[in-house]
């Protein structure tokens, strides 16, 4: 199998954990702080309810206790549940799903909730690769963000989870935080790569409608991220990494030799997964489906016997064309140059004389792939072979 097409027959599992100690300004994931749960929505109830929903799936489709190959707890912050929790989630998906042999079992964790003995536990529950969210080491860009964390601290959690055992370690970053100077960017670039971890996520601020950061946009209080200030800081990142031996293999992701992200290339390679947990989303042979939202009624519906599924698409033909376009794109392997039609195609060329794409040969055929500078434009350029 080739390394463009691995993994596309994977199986993988994300459980989602909706719970945070505070909500971030430019936050809209689903996520609820402890007052916004109301009754009927503990973490007990929640760990209860989603080892039920495994339970509940394998029953529905038992052709997925194959064993999963990879598996991605998300939030919210997973860390809150502490590493007993954890492992209850991971549990549920050995006693249901099953692991393979070499599965790769990722956690995300907000530095300020773990601990040494917090990673002991994950390493022995075999949890294989963590996630921290640092997003920035300047104490003022921290404040904008509504971080709790202190800014040294991701780098004392990256040193409890490597002295725990943990060889795969990934710091998120955010940048084009309103205020944030190109100076702090280097602050925090200098501490990443401080840190040696093997693999990083960098992602430009979006405002999303609805949350506490869109609301001080628009009453003036913080200006809207520049396109073009976004793209030089992209590129602050990508030379910083590359110096030390980081590759993209993501528009948004760099790794070192055998850092990326398994379960995150499942995705972007149009794989299968089960999404448990509230509002969580999953996917398989061309069906899509999410689950409901609310934590509450989430374990209401898994205690009615019920999966707690909220809405369902049978994707088509022409949609399963759209997304592989679109996620495969955005790896650094690119897409396979026969999977576009002839108009496809001559726009990918249009594309190309214009520096965005280049046409590379690869086992006999070739693949189109985006330049240093169509990374910059890659949701555009996209758009444009498209449509």
């Amino acid at each position: 199998m080739s390394e463009a097409s691995a993994h596309t027959d994977s199986f993988g599992v994300y459980l989602h954990v909706p719970f945070c100690a505070t909500r971030c300004g430019y936050c809209d994931f689903n996520t609820y702080t402890p007052g916004q749960l109301g009754s009927g929505a503990t973490q007990g109830d929640y760990l209860d309810a989603i080892v039920a929903e495994l339970e509940m799936a394998v029953v529905k489709h038992p052709e997925l206790a194959r064993g999963a190959d990879t598996v991605f707890v998300g939030g919210g912050t997973p860390s809150m549940l502490g590493a007993s929790g954890l492992r209850r989630l991971l549990d549920g998906v050995r006693n249901s799903f099953g692991l393979a042999d070499d599965a790769e079992v990722t956690t995300e964790s907000n530095p300020e909730s773990t601990s040494p003995e917090f990673f002991e536990g994950l390493a022995e529950a075999g949890f294989t690769r963590v996630s921290l969210g640092m997003q920035s080491a300047v104490p003022h860009v921290l404040a904008t963000l509504d971080r709790t964390h202190t800014p040294g601290r991701p780098a004392a959690a990256v040193a409890e989870a490597r002295a725990a055992g943990f060889e795969h370690i990934n710091l998120d970053v955010i940048y084009g935080t309103p205020g944030e100077s190109m100076a702090d960017l280097d602050t925090t670039l200098e501490a990443v790569l401080a840190t040696e971890v093997d693999h990083v996520s960098a992602y430009s601020l979006i405002v999303e409608p609805g949350t506490a950061m869109a609301r001080k946009v628009r009453r003036g209080e913080l200006p809207m991220p520049d396109d073009d200030d976004l793209a030089n800081r992209y590129e602050r990142i990508d030379a910083a990494l590359s110096q030390v031996g980081f590759s993209w293999y993501e528009v948004s992701n760099w790794a070192k030799p055998g850092g990326q992200c398994r379960h995150n290339m499942l995705y972007w390679r149009d794989g299968n997964w089960w999404g448990a947990g509230p509002g969580a989303h999953s996917h398989l042979d061309g069906t899509r489906f999410y689950n409901v939202k609310h934590p509450a009624r989430y374990a209401v519906t898994i205690s009615g016997g019920e999966l707690p599924v909220k809405d369902s698409e049978g994707l088509t033909a022409e949609d399963r064309h759209t997304e592989k376009i679109m996620l495969g794109l955005r790896l650094a392997e690119g897409i396979d140059a026969s999977l576009l039609g002839e108009d496809e195609l001559d726009k990918a060329r249009r594309q190309a004389e214009a520096g965005m794409v280049e046409f590379v040969s690869v086992d006999g055929g070739q693949r189109i792939q985006l330049t240093n500078r169509g990374r910059l434009l890659a949701d555009a350029i996209i758009v444009d072979i498209l449509s």
